[in-house]
């Protein structure tokens, strides 16, 4: 599961860089520990399959009012009928600066990868309020597994617009094995 992810801009030149373009869109990015229903920089492709970055809510409505939808399984994403359809016509990429997994016993710890930004998979839909987003979970590799069984799908830089546009590549991509990340008590 991703309940919360990292968002610092002044932490690496490429994350602030987002972040200015995001704020264009919308100027009440979240930055710092980045909540469900917080508007987050999203990366994204237009109709010219041009890559964008734009600000979007994280979060679906639920079945229930105050339910958010924050998460979809990578391992049946396709089958889902919340999902499916999104995930084959309109992906997107959470640019962070790690996420944030808890023990059983509530204490909490961040996840990055050595001088980078941690690029995450998702996808998004359009709601009565406005476009939104959910993250992509896999199951939890050596890095992630002492403290949960979950974790996001990480994807690398070069492989963003190939996972934005091509959906064969995608469908590929979610079953790959995610790279071993540095963990930290945060």
């Amino acid at each position: 599961m991703c309940g919360r992810y990292q968002f610092v801009p002044n932490e690496n030149d490429e994350i602030k860089r987002i972040y200015e373009l995001a704020r264009k869109d919308a100027p009440d990015i979240k930055t710092g520990e980045v909540f469900p229903s917080n508007t987050t920089a999203i990366i994204l492709v237009d109709e010219q399959k041009k890559v964008q970055v734009t600000g979007m809510k994280w979060g679906f409505p639920g079945f229930k009012s105050s339910q958010l939808i924050i998460n979809a399984r990578s391992e049946t994403v396709n089958e889902k009928k919340m999902f499916s359809s999104d995930f084959q016509a309109t992906r997107c990429v959470f640019p962070t600066t790690g996420f944030f997994e808890w023990t059983k016993e509530k204490s909490k710890h961040l996840f990055t990868l050595t001088m980078q930004p941690v690029y995450i998979c998702g996808l998004y839909k359009e709601f009565k309020d406005g476009t939104r987003s959910v993250i992509l979970t896999t199951d939890s590799n050596e890095s992630v597994t002492p403290i949960h069984n979950r974790m996001p799908i990480l994807i690398e830089e070069s492989d963003i617009k190939d996972y934005l546009t091509n959906t064969d590549f995608a469908n590929e991509y979610i079953k790959r094995k995610m790279p071993k990340l540095e963990v930290r008590k945060a």
